[in-house]
């Protein structure tokens, strides 16, 4: 009996410790934002020396009240238990950055920060905020709930956050465009002689592509308001229109994280834009797609925490677009029924992979 009075005390004790967890969740991001805002990341990622004395850190926060000083220290304890940087005990209390922080630094190649602060904005937190009325009305996604209209409507009469959405995807671009240019996926490009980035924004992907690659002309297709007065220079171009009237013909088309926006019927039907697009397999056409295969926990290999991010993600795209993550059997079916023939997933990207596929 004894034995069962400490079994249930301690599965009491754990739930409390997740329940506390679920209730204080909203301070990570908070200090996260806050040190982002003070620009703490940035003053490590430029200092000379990669470990910062907490003397060296407070001293060059811009505009800091020198009377709230003593609570960097309290704000830093936090962020290093989530991960952010490294704590060492040399003379005194001394900082430098993790591999994670750096992806916070706004100079960094991989920068996440834009990200970061868009996941941050009121307009997104407060579609989050909204799923239990939503579940209650007639309206499509959460975000209409909120805010009236759909987020593609909402960016095109709102360009505060518009831009905030379009910097906050021309930072995952770089993170991406990193990793097609890498040894791991040059290979996806070589042989082409035309490829068309569709809904690729402010050009970061194509523009990568297009310096990598020289001989190989890269165009980017996206909403006016998004090409706005953009120009072409040497191998790339800029064509404003929408994705589901018309895509220039190429040798293959990038869909870069476009489909998770789309339901299952619009994604066939934009796949079917991109067949009528291309020449056929054996004259080297394809469709490149970089989105994610939803994975699950239940393989040993899993990793645990992009598995979460996989699901959260899976959540935000419902809410927000009335759209979904996909399984490779769900891939697998839009591909069949927009007509192509054949699906390679070449490699993993981390949350996303890249996949091709051939008429």
């Amino acid at each position: 009996m004894h034995n069962n009075d400490n079994t249930c005390a301690n599965q009491l004790i754990q739930a409390e410790a997740q329940s506390w967890d679920y209730i204080l969740s909203y301070v990570r991001p908070s200090c996260i934002k806050c040190a982002i805002e003070l620009g703490i990341p940035d003053i490590l990622h430029k200092n000379v020396n990669p470990i910062m004395s907490l003397p060296d850190l407070v001293a060059a926060l811009p505009n800091l009240n020198p009377s709230k000083s003593s609570f960097i220290p309290i704000l830093m304890r936090v962020l290093v238990h989530c991960g952010l940087f490294n704590y060492h005990q040399q003379e005194g209390d001394d900082y430098s950055l993790t591999s994670a922080g750096r992806l916070l630094a706004e100079n960094d190649p991989s920068s996440r920060r834009s990200f970061f602060l868009f996941a941050q904005n009121p307009v997104v937190l407060n579609t989050a905020a909204s799923v239990s009325d939503w579940l209650r009305d007639d309206f499509p996604t959460a975000f209409e709930t909120t805010h009236g209209k759909s987020h593609w409507e909402y960016c095109a009469k709102e360009p505060k956050f518009d831009s905030v959405f379009n910097v906050a995807m021309a930072s995952d671009s770089r993170l991406i465009s990193n990793l097609l240019i890498s040894d791991c996926c040059k290979g996806v490009f070589e042989g082409l002689t035309s490829l068309v980035d569709v809904g690729g924004g402010t050009g970061t992907v194509a523009m990568a592509i297009a310096n990598a690659f020289p001989s190989l002309k890269c165009i980017v297709l996206d909403l006016p308001h998004v090409i706005g007065d953009r120009k072409g220079t040497g191998n790339l171009e800029f064509v404003a229109g929408s994705m589901f009237d018309k895509i220039p013909h190429a040798n293959a088309i990038l869909l870069k994280w476009i489909l998770h926006n789309w339901s299952d019927q619009d994604c066939v039907k934009l796949l079917k834009k991109c067949k009528e697009s291309i020449p056929s397999k054996e004259k080297g056409g394809k469709v490149i797609i970089i989105d994610m295969a939803m994975d699950d926990n239940s393989s040993p290999s899993s990793n645990e925490q992009l598995v979460q991010a996989q699901h959260f993600m899976d959540f935000i795209m419902r809410i927000t677009y009335a759209s979904k993550e996909r399984t490779e059997k769900e891939w697998e079916k839009l591909f069949l029924d927009a007509g192509f023939s054949e699906y390679k997933v070449v490699t993993s990207l981390g949350l996303r992979s890249l996949i091709e596929i051939y008429p």
